[in-house]
């Protein structure tokens, strides 16, 4: 008999008292309590008035993580003149900006910012996005279910996804090379870049060198450290001779964290994950279900076929066995009447 819908929601409301417990633990949402950072956490300073857009540190990020070469050359500077963001294969990217006030352009490396509380890993809500100690935000692909929540939560659009690959696709994104930093090496936009534009060190000691550049120059510099509080603080800085607007950097992101702006919302995330395993397991119960009635009713609708074929084909044969018996009567009948017909007319001709 077929499950009805009533009893697989009492089914299911029974189930919940059981399981969420256990699949909670498991899940994740934002806390409410409020992270100001690793005190000995790394990051990057990005100082946009020495960056001369070479795309040097393009094709060292492309060439340590291994990626695929791009369509257009690294050496090809005509790619400059059209905006880009970063892509599941190109981790970071350089853009050209020039305001309406300066003679000259100006270049900006984009990539993750490695918030010091991730806007990703807060909407993750199995931890497969993570903030580490060390200052990256890095990723476990083993984890990740594949929702992009990250991409959407992201309010600097960094992470991307390999829409290319079917079977096991995966979120992409700049790890501050952390495999390198674990041996002891810089990042390899860090190394390759001609100007030194980009420097790697302790955070706090990148905003130390931020703010004595901005006092020594004043007339530079933007007197602000992006990234120092946006979004509750990034470990990638930058320093800017123009207004931080004007070079694609949003300016009303505020200062409050993500987890902060998203604690209610997201609380609510590990009961409805917990909840799912529940309501995915009675979804396919009722689709096995109806998949043991189909064929259940097919093999009695195959018996039944049978059956009366069976009763056709002994009809027919009935009516065959009546219509030979019919006709080898009226044979013999007609061979015993010309027997008695050719007797009788023998008779005569003896007479």
């Amino acid at each position: 008999m077929a499950i009805s819908r009533r009893t697989f929601l009492g089914s299911l409301g029974a189930t919940i008292g059981v399981t969420t417990t256990g699949a909670l633990t498991k899940a994740y949402g934002a806390a409410n309590k409020h992270f100001k950072g690793y005190p000995e956490s790394s990051g990057v300073l990005h100082d946009v008035t020495l960056c001369i857009g070479c795309r040097k540190c393009e094709k060292a990020c492309n060439t340590v993580n291994g990626l695929p070469q791009p369509e257009t050359p690294f050496e090809d500077l005509n790619i400059l003149d059209k905006k880009r963001r970063t892509q599941a294969y190109e981790y970071t990217v350089v853009n050209q900006f020039q305001a309406k006030e300066a003679k000259e352009k100006v270049f900006v490396k984009k990539q993750c910012n490695h918030c010091l509380e991730p806007a990703c890993a807060s909407a993750c809500f199995v931890k497969a996005l993570k903030k580490t100690p060390a200052g990256p935000v890095v990723y476990d692909a083993d984890l990740c279910v594949g929702c992009r929540y990250c991409m959407v939560a992201c309010p600097f659009e960094i992470p991307a996804y390999e829409y290319d690959k079917v079977l096991t696709p995966r979120v992409t994104k700049c790890t501050m090379c952390a495999p390198r930093l674990k041996e002891g090496k810089l990042p390899g936009c860090v190394e390759a870049c001609p100007r030194e534009a980009l420097i790697f060190g302790k955070r706090e000691s990148l905003l130390k060198i931020a703010r004595a550049r901005i006092q020594k120059y004043p007339e530079k510099y933007v007197d602000h450290v992006y990234g120092e509080h946006e979004m509750g603080g990034t470990s990638w800085l930058y320093l800017s001779g123009q207004p931080f607007a004007t070079i694609g950097m949003r300016e009303d992101l505020g200062t409050t964290s993500a987890p902060e702006l998203t604690s209610g919302p997201l609380s609510a995330v590990p009961i409805v994950v917990g909840l799912w395993p529940v309501l995915l397991t009675g979804v396919y119960a009722i689709s096995k279900r109806k998949d043991k009635i189909a064929e259940e009713e097919k093999n009695e609708a195959v018996k039944a076929a049978r059956v009366q074929s069976n009763e056709e084909m002994n009809q027919k044969i009935e009516k065959l066995r009546e219509k030979m018996t019919k006709e080898k009567t009226a044979a013999i009948n007609f061979e015993v009447k010309k027997a008695l017909e050719d007797s009788e007319e023998k008779g005569k001709q003896e007479e």
